[in-house]
């Protein structure tokens, strides 16, 4: 005869749980246990750090603690990542970069191991490069551009926040793309090459859309091509280069978060489910699109399959075109 009381039946569902015929719920972690540390590989103020803070702002209430936005800018976004790769405390992340996580491990010597010491856990989103020139510039179009660069004497300078950068990078996709030969110029930080691409002093940059938006806004640069996939909402009326005719140009400075390998998984989990709860609120994609970014989510595995994809892309790239450090 079939339990009838509520006794009974707890008592069946208990047996058949511990006998494996049901799963069991898996318990929630008891995580946070302390403040937790958001560390950022760039200076308050920079694109990375507003990545962070997008997230960190509302992170805290969300997991029941303390989300601390922690900033160790130098050495292309890695000194960030090398905290949390040596962590003990369970409760250090890193807002992640493409030129710390796919870039760098290429091209310099790291006291981490990037695929063994850190985990990608959520996704947060891409902002694009875009080609962009002085306003007070000749050129209107990317063809005006390419076709200066084709002439005897239009070796052109390019702007990077330095070597291995995104923008760096993109110069170099940009060369093999079109054939064109353009002298790269490494400076310490996007700000002082902005100021000597609006001054004159270089000639064009691929800067991210971060960096360059309130200048094209003021009116002293000219965008002329993002190098993403798709327009961006912020830069509607500007092409992309493929539309502009140079195809398989395509930069983001994509962000996420990773811990330190051997997190448990539940606790990943857990951190993976609220970002990206966070990330959906129309309070957080208004502000991720006020400075270009793009988010798309993906689930744990499809960032892990991502970052991987990007390593070889990079890595590829960077022994093709021989690209160093210094």
């Amino acid at each position: 005869m079939p339990p009838t009381s509520r006794r009974e039946m707890l008592g069946l569902l208990t047996l058949l749980t511990c006998s494996g015929v049901l799963p069991a719920r898996a318990a929630t972690p008891a995580w946070p246990t302390q403040p937790v540390r958001l560390m950022v590989g760039s200076s308050p103020g920079g694109g990375t750090d507003a990545m962070a803070r997008t997230v960190a702002d509302r992170l805290g209430p969300a997991l029941g603690g303390t989300v601390v936005v922690e900033n160790r800018p130098g050495v292309s976004n890695t000194l960030a990542v090398d905290v949390v790769a040596k962590s003990t405390d369970g409760h250090s992340l890193v807002m992640g970069v493409s030129t710390a996580h796919a870039i760098a491990p290429h091209m310099l010597r790291l006291a981490y191991d990037s695929d063994r010491d850190v985990v990608p856990v959520v996704y947060v989103g891409a902002v694009p490069n875009v080609l962009v020139v002085a306003a007070s510039s000749p050129w209107k179009t990317v063809a005006d551009l390419v076709a200066e660069a084709r002439k005897p004497s239009g070796r052109l300078n390019y702007a990077s926040s330095g070597n291995g950068s995104t923008q760096h990078i993109a110069g170099e996709l940009f060369e093999e793309a079109t054939g064109v030969t353009l002298n790269h110029v490494p400076y310490r930080g996007s700000a002082p090459a902005l100021v000597d691409l609006i001054g004159g002093q270089v000639q064009l940059s691929f800067d991210t859309l971060a960096s360059v938006l309130p200048h094209i806004k003021s009116g002293k640069l000219r965008a002329l091509a993002v190098c993403s996939a798709t327009r961006n909402e912020q830069l509607p009326g500007v092409p992309t280069l493929a539309e502009a005719g140079v195809k398989d140009v395509e930069m983001s400075a994509w962000y996420g978060i990773y811990m330190k390998a051997g997190t448990p998984k539940a606790v990943q989990e857990r951190l993976h489910a609220e970002v990206n709860r966070l990330l959906a609120l129309p309070e957080s994609r208004s502000r991720l699109a006020s400075f270009g970014a793009d988010h798309q989510p993906m689930s744990q595995a499809q960032f892990q399959a991502f970052h991987a994809a990007e390593n070889r892309r990079y890595a590829d790239l960077i022994k093709r075109r021989g690209i160093k450090a210094e």
